[in-house]
C-alpha cells in the first residue's frame, strides 16, 4: 500500500523533475553499490565494519537506520515544497564508518529474508556467500533497466522497510506528542515581507499588524511579528495557522515530516484519479 502511495506521489512530478529525482537516486545506489562491494570483497574491511556493526546496541542501530532513511527521504522529497525543505543538517550526515555499517545492515536484512542459508554458516564464511548473493543481486537489477520504475521501485521499497522498522523501534525511543524545535538554519532563511494594506491580525499576539512593517512569513504565507514568531519556532516547528512543519533538526521529526508530506501527496493523487 505504502509502495502505491508513495509512486502516485512522484507522478505528480514534471518530466524535468522526475528526470532529476531519478539521475540523483541512481548515482547514489551506484555509490552505495560501490561501497558495499568494496566492503564484501575486502576480508579486514568488511570484519571491521562487522565488528563495529555488532558492538552497536538496538538503539544505535535504530538510529544508523533512521539517519539512512531521512538522507533517502530527502533525496526522494526534494522537488516536493522546495521552499520548506532544508539540506540534510550536519548532525544527520553519514561518516563513511556509519553508512558501511547502515548498507551492510540493511543488505544483511535483505540476505535473511531472500536466502537465511548464508548467515546460517559460521561467521568466517559470511563474507564469501554474501559477496556471491550481491553479484547476483546487482545482476538481477541490473537486468530490469535504468529507466524510472526499474531505479525508483526498489529505492522505495528499501525506503519502506526502513521506516518501519523505525517505526518500530520509535516508540520505544521517542516521547509521544513531544514538541520540536524548527531547524535555526531553516529560521535565519525565513523571508522578510512588508504588509500592504494593514489589518491583518498576528495570530500569536492578537495585535494588527501595521501597513509598511516588515513581518515574517512562513513557507505556507501566513504572517506573523518577528518578535513573535521567533520565540514561538525555538518551542514548535508548526506554524500557529494552519500547522504546517518546517524543517527540524530531530531525526525522527524529519522523519516523520517529510513521510507525512510524501504519503498526503500521494492520497491526494490517488483520491483525484478516483472522482
Amino acid at each position: 500500500m505504502e509502495e502505491t502511495i508513495i509512486m502516485a506521489a512522484l507522478s505528480t512530478l514534471t518530466s524535468p523533475q522526475l528526470t532529476d529525482i531519478t539521475s540523483s537516486i541512481l548515482s547514489q545506489t551506484v555509490h552505495h553499490r560501490s561501497r558495499l562491494s568494496s566492503l564484501l570483497c575486502s576480508p579486514s574491511l568488511f570484519s571491521l565494519t562487522f565488528h563495529h556493526l555488532h558492538s552497536l546496541t538496538l538503539t544505535q542501530k535504530t538510529f544508523l537506520i533512521s539517519k539512512h532513511l531521512l538522507s533517502s527521504l530527502y533525496h526522494l522529497t526534494r522537488h516536493f515544497h522546495p521552499t520548506a525543505l532544508a539540506p540534510p543538517h550536519p548532525n544527520n550526515t553519514f561518516k563513511h564508518r556509519d553508512l558501511d555499517a547502515a548498507l551492510l545492515l540493511i543488505f544483511l536484512c535483505d540476505v535473511h529474508q531472500e536466502n537465511p542459508e548464508i548467515l546460517e554458516t559460521p561467521h568466517s564464511e559470511w563474507r564469501e556467500g554474501l559477496s556471491k548473493h550481491f553479484s547476483e543481486t546487482v545482476l538481477r537489477q541490473t537486468s530490469i533497466g535504468v529507466h524510472y520504475g526499474g531505479v525508483l521501485l526498489p529505492y522505495v521499497e528499501v525506503i519502506i522497510r526502513c521506516w518501519r522498522f523505525v517505526g518500530m523501534m520509535a516508540g520505544c525511543l521517542v516521547k509521544e506528542g513531544r514538541e520540536l524545535a524548527a531547524a535555526p538554519a531553516v529560521v535565519v532563511a525565513l523571508q522578510a515581507v512588508e504588509v500592504r494594506g494593514g489589518g491583518e491580525e498576528c495570530v500569536i499576539c492578537r495585535e494588527e499588524m501595521s501597513e509598511g512593517r516588515d513581518v515574517c512569513e512562513l513557507p505556507c504565507e501566513h504572517l506573523f511579528h518577528w518578535m513573535c514568531i521567533l520565540p514561538w519556532l525555538k518551542k514548535t516547528n508548526t506554524c500557529p495557522c494552519c500547522r504546517f512543519q518546517l524543517p527540524t533538526e530531530d531525526v525522527f521529526g524529519e522523519i516523520e515530516r517529510l513521510w507525512s508530506a510524501l504519503i498526503k501527496i500521494g492520497d491526494g493523487a490517488l483520491n483525484g484519479e478516483c472522482t
